[in-house]
């Protein structure tokens, strides 16, 4: 199946639900005028988008539509879609260039962390790279017993201490087995707490200062996991850990149990970061790698 197929499929309840949104719109499309925008702009406010994204591309589109001359439903949809997709940063992947590199996975609890982990794991074993997974998040009861069983199911080694252990005490150990074992990639679970920023701030301040003091000049993303299914309030999260955590990335997770996936959009175009990541099930597959024409194709047309 490909990427565009498995994008469409888990995002079917999202497709459902803006495609008719839009197909009510153009349900007596004649030509682009002034109703027929505002209409299309409450769809995209109703699939998540958020009002400024929306009003955003809504008046290029107004633009572009006296540039381009759009004629038929077919090419202002295309348009749309052309206009949503530049909204959001490119992917280049992930930058691992460095032996080791690190990936720091930040989040709240339940947004899918320790899993998403464990599915990026077996993908970068899977292209032969030795990955060690650093059990960081010491606070939540069976975190590194959880991360422990996907290292295992990824085939990459794991450092965990006892529950309540210092995170900075686990990446530091960490690291230096990397280093000793050969490790390419060296993947940070971290606390998901988000009611105490300013410790959360500090205990990530700690962190980073282990891995800029021990791995000097070492590839680094920072990955914000999100839940797909929280809508705005996904968007808000994003923000503060942004200020936080410096995030370099974004994957958000379970869109195949939400009709309002345009979050996506909102949430890359408001932080200027890319979604390198997005989950549309529970197998190891369905966190994919993120194409932004094909998700906005998939989200948007029939």
């Amino acid at each position: 199946m490909s990427f565009f197929d498995k994008i469409k499929a888990g995002l079917k309840k999202t497709k459902e639900n803006t495609a008719a949104n839009i197909n009510a719109v153009f349900a007596t499309f004649r030509t682009v005028d002034e109703d027929l925008l505002s209409d299309l702009e409450d769809a995209l406010i109703l699939a998540d988008i958020g009002a400024y994204v929306a009003a955003d591309a809504i008046e290029e589109l107004r633009k572009q539509s006296k540039l381009q001359n759009l004629q038929t439903k077919e090419a202002v949809i295309d348009c749309l879609a052309k206009i949503l997709a530049d909204k959001m940063a490119p992917n280049n992947g992930l930058q691992l260039n460095t032996k080791p590199s690190v990936i720091l996975m930040v989040g709240v609890n339940g947004v899918g962390k320790t899993t998403s982990i464990g599915k990026i794991g077996a993908k970068l074993t899977a292209e032969g790279k030795k990955v060690l997974f650093a059990a960081a998040d010491t606070f939540r009861a069976a975190a590194a017993d959880q991360l422990t069983i996907w290292a295992q199911r990824a085939n990459a080694d794991i450092v965990r201490h006892a529950e309540g252990a210092d995170p900075s005490a686990v990446i530091f150990d960490a690291i230096t087995a990397a280093k000793a074992r050969g490790c390419d990639v060296v993947i940070c679970d971290t606390a998901g707490r988000l009611h105490n920023k300013q410790n959360l701030m500090n205990e990530l301040n700690k962190i980073s200062r282990i891995v800029d003091r021990e791995l000097p000049g070492c590839s680094r993303e920072t990955l914000l996991v999100l839940d797909g299914t929280t809508g705005q309030n996904g968007l808000i999260q994003a923000k503060t850990f942004k200020e936080i955590a410096g995030v370099t990335a974004i994957a958000i997770t379970k869109l195949d149990g939400t009709a309002k996936g345009g979050i996506v959009i909102a949430v890359s175009d408001a932080l200027k970061v890319p979604v390198k990541f997005i989950g549309v099930g529970e197998q190891a597959d369905d966190l994919m790698p993120f194409v932004a024409k094909d998700f906005v194709d998939a989200l948007i047309e029939d």
